[in-house]
């Protein structure tokens, strides 16, 4: 089964991002993997509150996944699956898509403010070359709407 990776973050435009992969999944028999990356700790001598930092952080995901996860359900007939690294996001994300080999696309959501579409898509954009997969991105101020109609 080919299965759409979004990625789970705390912009706006995540929203449409996950949107696009449960109705492209729905529509061509696909899955969806929602992948959140924990960034570096910044406070590595400082290892019991690192492992505070690090749980509450894993607990967030999983509400925010939660979420999402229901929806895709609900309204979708997709049962996502969530994948939580801790790195460097572009790196993780790089990883996890050679790591597995059912994912098919990346999709991600672009920013819609001046300063750029974003950190993930303007690095991921630069590494598209060499992934073993495309990238759709998803502009962030698509409704509702013109999403249902293009997936």
């Amino acid at each position: 089964m080919r299965k759409f990776l979004v990625v789970l973050d705390d912009s706006r435009e995540c929203l449409n991002a996950m949107r696009f992969a449960a109705m492209r999944a729905a529509h061509t028999g696909g899955g969806v993997t929602i992948l959140s990356v924990i960034p570096p700790d910044e406070f590595n001598h400082w290892i019991g509150v690192a492992e505070v930092m690090r749980e509450e952080a894993r607990e967030r995901i999983h509400a925010h996944y939660e979420v999402f996860a229901k929806w895709m359900r609900d309204k979708q007939n997709i049962d996502p699956e969530l994948a939580i690294r801790e790195g460097e996001p572009v790196a993780q994300i790089i990883e996890h898509v050679r790591s597995d080999p059912e994912i098919g696309v990346l999709v991600l959501g672009a920013g819609v403010d001046k300063k750029g579409p974003g950190p993930l898509v303007t690095q991921l954009t630069k590494n598209s070359g060499s992934l073993p997969i495309p990238i759709t991105i998803v502009p962030g101020d698509l409704s509702k709407e013109k999403l249902e109609e293009i997936t």
